[in-house]
């Protein structure tokens, strides 16, 4: 796939943007999960820990997406 413009209601968006804030909202839905279960106070710095996470999940749908 080449990473053109996409057209959102008018507005010409980067993919990169979109893909961004999917990232977001998946690491929004697995930081409840994580919540639910207490999970975080077991980590050191759970503000860095997230935003790992957030690059983790935006790299992989990157790379995802690229294929």
């Amino acid at each position: 796939m080449r990473f053109t413009e996409i057209n959102v209601l008018g507005v010409y968006v980067a993919p990169m943007s979109l893909m961004m804030v999917l990232a977001w909202l998946i690491t929004v839905g697995l930081r409840r999960f994580v919540d639910h279960f207490g999970l975080l106070r077991y980590v050191w710095h759970p503000a860095l820990f997230v935003f790992a996470v957030y690059i983790i999940v935006l790299s992989s749908i990157t790379l995802i997406i690229a294929r």
